[in-house]
């Protein structure tokens, strides 16, 4: 069965603890050291897992937080997950609590593919960014560790002003262990995460061009998240070297069906379009970085408000979209970062801040992102949290 997004998410991400014992200057979850006093209990998550399970198609369950192995019954889930046949996975910090034993116990439990999250190839950037000493070790180990165990891992890099000069050396790095994915996740200005932390719209499309090079040498598949722009960068740049425009050749952007322009490109996986996300207390969100509450699990129908919310479903229509996304011819392969345009505008369907892609009869001048290139926000939740 095609997985259609309008009835079921790719992925559904469970932040199942606010509790971590890193101080992450960019902290989505704005972590603590403790457990919320209300967050979801072993048998409350047992019957969100049940839900889950439920949708037409099952979608992948990641555990995040905070970091789940502040979680005792973290194992109990990932066995509970498998046995309801859902693809399961976990991001645990990069802490001591990340031992051989523990990974053991998670790959026993069931868990076959783990992320870490590497902000610096070398201690000194990624400590200071993580806001705890040994953080770059407890991570590295961990990366090496689960592999050893048999599992797929994937590692997880935010892209900011302090680490942007580093991005090849961290592929350099990560090229010396077998890792399945490198997703390199642009910042959303929520939680901790500041606009001054952010890289300018400019050096998005540079980066972007980095990536390229990067992935056209290295053996791991190259992923970007609230960056779907970078499927508009990759067709272009195939486009101006004569290349094949096909699916396949866009890692990460194949599926059936498609935009008429680009056949057999699925629409981008982003917030509330084909992500879902589930807080530590069973708020739920489109996604961990765009904060509109649709509902509760406690107290709500998670399939329903996925399929049936106009949150959820204005933002699985491109038609919606305002300004120059509203122009593009991308629009329904990308669409831009949902979460990125409310932090800024305060509307989650204005154009992507970020993208200097000009469509064709657009005035580049009248974008955001010519306007935030010269110091010129509008006035967003995350602009108003900032001044």
């Amino acid at each position: 069965m095609k997985l259609d997004f309008n009835r079921s998410p790719l992925i559904v991400f469970w932040e199942v603890t606010q509790a971590c014992d890193l101080a992450c200057r960019h902290c989505r979850a704005v972590a603590m050291p403790d457990p919320h006093p209300r967050e979801l209990t072993t048998r409350e998550g047992k019957k969100l897992i049940d839900k889950i399970a439920e949708f037409e198609i099952a979608p992948i369950l990641i555990y995040t937080g905070g970091d789940p192995l502040k979680r005792e019954d973290i194992y109990e889930f990932v066995a509970y997950g498998v046995d309801k046949r859902l693809r399961v996975a976990m991001s645990p910090s990069g802490t001591p609590l990340v031992t051989k034993e523990r990974l053991k116990k998670l790959y026993d439990s069931g868990l076959r593919r783990i992320s870490f999250s590497l902000d610096g190839s070398n201690r000194f950037i990624h400590d200071a960014f993580r806001g705890v000493n040994g953080s770059f070790d407890y991570t590295m180990n961990g990366v090496k560790w689960s592999i050893e165990l048999g599992m797929d891992v994937q590692v997880n890099t935010t892209v900011t002003k302090w680490n942007y000069g580093d991005l090849e050396s961290i592929a350099k790095l990560l090229s010396s262990y077998e890792i399945v994915m490198w997703d390199v996740f642009f910042l959303v200005p929520t939680g901790r995460a500041t606009l001054w932390d952010m890289i300018p719209p400019s050096l998005v499309e540079e980066a972007f061009e980095r990536l390229y090079k990067i992935s056209q040498k290295y053996s791991f598949t190259i992923k970007t998240t609230a960056a779907t722009h970078y499927r508009r960068f990759l067709i272009e740049r195939m486009e101006s070297q004569g290349m094949e425009i096909s699916p396949d050749k866009v890692k990460g952007a194949y599926s059936d069906g498609g935009s008429p322009h680009y056949a057999g490109f699925t629409t981008g996986v982003t917030d509330g379009r084909g992500i879902m996300f589930i807080s530590k207390t069973g708020d739920i969100f489109p996604s961990g970085f765009l904060p509109i509450r649709t509902g509760n699990v406690r107290e709500d129908d998670l399939i329903k408000v996925y399929q049936e919310h106009q949150v959820f479903k204005d933002l699985r229509d491109p038609e919606k979209l305002k300004g120059k996304c509203g122009a593009c011819d991308f629009k329904e392969i990308c669409g831009g970062s949902r979460a990125r345009a409310y932090g800024i505008t305060g509307d989650y369907l204005e154009e992507e801040p970020y993208c200097v892609h000009v469509p064709a009869g657009y005035d580049f001048k009248d974008s955001l992102a010519y306007k935030i290139e010269r110091g010129n926000y509008p006035n967003g939740p995350a602009v108003k949290r900032a001044i």
